[in-house]
């Protein structure tokens, strides 16, 4: 047999009386596909409350504790990590910032309408961009709670020891990012989803006040929160790989014990050459696992169509029942690999 190309792979350790588990890393297709003409993207941040609604917005801020300008540069930290994970993906030609001060949403943490197809053709049009990437809501909504502590020692005072008391400051901050991707050419929205993310401080001081200004560092929380949630978006429109588990046969004749040996220790060709031997077996039950665990090796050497010709002997001939479903399974992913080699 060829070489296997082992591409991340570990086996073992879930055992049944007929079959062990193997895993391996499959690629499935990114979430979000792109247009094969989209190529140069525009980003743009709508999150800031408009002119209207900026009184009621700035209630909202001092109702919720948010601090000044939290919700801002926690959004143009999104933009950041948005921006920066783009460049380096390498999907675009060039990617470009773009004004957005006409682009206002309402604020108050609501994901807002998306765009008219008009107004995103426009920008498009202006800055020689395929596509808008646009951070539609970055939103942090606080709630603290106090309660008090007994101290360890008695501390003295001007009146005598007293028993020392503190009060104890927990805050719980939500951030919600919005995204959409928006693609004048199709007149499509190809993407819309919301982020949230929680972050816990604490803090403790002799008055509720005390307590409360010792949580002053949550900004720059906020602010790492926002870039990882623009990273974790750009990823979105690439392919990522995912760990499954393969079942495999163990039991049969001795050269599956033999074989199950081998793959413990990483030694998948020669195991995969007893399979075959064994594929010739007079005995049909015997013949129907070894074809299904040729399909197995198959799939780890990358060769999906030989592994589902494998699969599909194994079922038709032999009667073997989880060939069946490792057929949809094998079908499933030259499917996702089609996409991914388009994506």
């Amino acid at each position: 047999m060829k070489k296997l190309l082992l591409f991340g792979l570990s086996a073992f350790l879930i055992i049944s009386c007929k079959t062990q588990q193997l895993y391996l890393n499959v690629v499935e297709p990114a979430p979000v596909t792109l247009p094969a003409y989209v190529q140069n993207a525009g980003i743009i941040d709508r999150s800031e409350a408009g002119v209207e609604t900026r009184p009621i917005d700035a209630i909202d801020k001092v109702l919720s504790l948010e601090g000044a300008n939290l919700d801002k540069e926690g959004a143009a930290a999104s933009i950041a990590g948005l921006t920066d994970e783009l460049s380096r993906n390498g999907r675009f030609t060039e990617i470009k910032s773009i004004s957005s001060e006409d682009l206002k949403a309402p604020g108050l943490g609501i994901f807002p309408p998306p765009l008219d197809w008009e107004t995103v053709a426009l920008k498009c049009s202006e800055n020689k961009v395929d596509l808008l990437f646009a951070l539609e809501l970055f939103d942090t909504d606080t709630k603290i709670s106090y309660h008090a502590t007994k101290t360890g020692g008695r501390p003295k005072t001007v009146l005598g020891a007293i028993t020392g008391v503190e009060q104890q400051a927990d805050m719980l901050t939500t951030v919600r990012t919005g995204w959409r991707i928006y693609d004048p050419a199709g007149k499509q929205i190809l993407d819309e989803i919301s982020l949230n993310r929680n972050l816990t401080f604490s803090a403790t001081g002799l008055t509720p006040v005390i307590a409360a200004s010792a949580l002053i560092d949550r900004k720059e929380a906020v602010k790492r929160v926002g870039l990882i949630a623009g990273q974790v978006y750009a990823q979105r429109i690439l392919p990522y790989e995912l760990r499954v588990s393969r079942d495999y046969y163990v039991k049969g004749t001795n050269n599956f014990k033999v074989a199950m040996r081998k793959a413990r220790t990483g030694n998948w060709d020669q195991a995969g050459d007893l399979w075959e031997i064994e594929t010739a077996n007079p005995n049909p039950r015997i013949a129907g696992r070894a074809c299904y665990n040729m399909a197995i090796i198959s799939e780890i050497n990358g060769d999906l169509d030989q592994a589902t010709d494998w699969a599909r002997k194994a079922y038709e001939d032999y009667r073997n029942r989880k060939a069946l479903r490792y057929i949809d399974i094998l079908e499933y992913r030259k499917t996702a690999n089609q996409i991914v080699e388009n994506q």
